[in-house]
């Protein structure tokens, strides 16, 4: 149930070329020609890149796999609210069945779509930012044209929009894991890299995530330094805000699960880092199972979790806020099912880092006036 295979969490580790490994390495070779022949068409000017109207920035990063764009996503985005602007965030989509070219999610106020149409994380998003639409589009280019049209937005954020090189950006702010920065050093589908690491010299901002937990974030930044020197970097993880029992409606702080055995388990892309999280929480973690990421779970998987929670004597299911996203639809009624819902918070240089935001808006509304 739910196992892992391929285990690309290993592969995307080894660098010593296996047997296993061999058809990977050949594939990597024309995902690593056809990426550069993309870069070099946009940067020599022979496809041109567009423009939205209003300041746009990107959150991506440079692997397959979690880097915690979604609450970091969440977090920019109540800055910009709070700060006056009309925000929309736009999304690929990844994983959502949607047909057409571009498929509103959320006005802001009321849900548009289901997560089986939207994938997860941009429902996730969807739910909790209440007053920011947001729109999904496999052409950003549309879905912000969409959105500065029917909700006057002037202020965009690209959801996992580093590759996304279509589009004119005022800021590239990129992720990178602390734990597993670039994994073996090799391009999809040998490695995690969707791009070079030298097109890391495109991004304005870093921002090296799940720092506070792990001392390898320094030897991270160390790197950074050395080779793209005039990038700022800010440090950053995913802070537990909530239990939730969504079920009952209960909601508690994340000390409530402190002492209490728990069965646990996750369908995202480095799910250990869930197990690890709860147990920081004081959580006794009696059974843990990992499923690949973005993995959609039908209601046999989640009857045969509650089976084994009983068997284990557990007092409680517990599980991500995205995977809850894929099992709310099931409707299981299950009241000991929670969900822990995590917050994305700078531990580094916050004035600075809004302060870079800002500068970017600036030389946005200067060039608008000159122009």
């Amino acid at each position: 149930m739910g196992s892992l295979s391929p285990d690309w969490s290993r592969i995307h580790q080894e660098r010593s070329l296996k047997l296993e490994s061999l058809p990977l390495a050949f594939l990597s070779v024309p995902y690593g020609i056809a990426a550069g022949l993309r870069h070099r068409l946009y940067s020599g000017g022979l496809i041109k890149k567009r423009p939205l109207p209003g300041t746009v920035v990107s959150i991506g990063n440079l692997t397959a796999g979690g880097t915690g764009k979604t609450p970091a996503v969440a977090m920019l985005a109540r800055w910009a609210k709070k700060k006056g602007f009309n925000v929309a965030i736009l999304s690929r989509g990844y994983g959502g069945r949607y047909k057409g070219k571009v498929l509103e999610v959320s006005d802001g106020n009321s849900i548009k779509a289901c997560t089986q149409q939207t994938g997860d994380e941009p429902y996730l998003l969807a739910k909790r930012l209440p007053g920011i639409p947001l729109v999904i589009s496999k052409t950003r280019y549309l879905a912000g044209l969409y959105a500065h049209e029917k909700f006057g937005s002037d202020f965009f954020i690209l959801d996992d929009g580093f590759q996304h090189i279509a589009l004119i950006r005022d800021l590239d702010i990129v992720l990178i894991d602390a734990a597993n920065p670039f994994g073996n050093g090799r391009l999809l589908p040998w490695g995690p890299l969707r791009e070079a690491i030298d097109q890391l010299a495109r991004a304005h901002v870093f921002i090296i995530t799940r720092a506070g937990s792990l001392s390898s974030s320094e030897e991270v930044e160390d790197l950074l330094k050395k080779k793209f020197p005039s990038v700022p970097i800010f440090r950053a993880d995913h802070m537990a805000s909530e239990v939730v029992f969504p079920y009952t409606n209960d909601v508690f702080d994340p000390g409530y699960i402190k002492g209490k055995n728990v069965l646990a388990f996750a369908g995202i892309a480095k799910p250990e880092f869930f197990r690890d999280t709860l147990i920081r929480l004081g959580a006794e973690v009696v059974c843990f199972k990992g499923f690949k990421d973005h993995y959609q779970f039908k209601r046999e998987d989640v009857h045969s979790l509650i089976e084994t929670k009983e068997k284990t004597g557990a007092q409680y299911m517990i599980t991500t806020e995205k995977d809850w996203m894929r099992i709310a639809s099931l409707d299981l009624a299950y009241r000991e099912l929670a969900y822990l819902a995590v917050e994305f918070v700078l531990l580094s240089g916050h004035d600075m880092f809004f302060e870079i935001i800002e500068n970017a808006i600036g030389k946005r509304s200067k060039f608008r006036s000159i122009d």
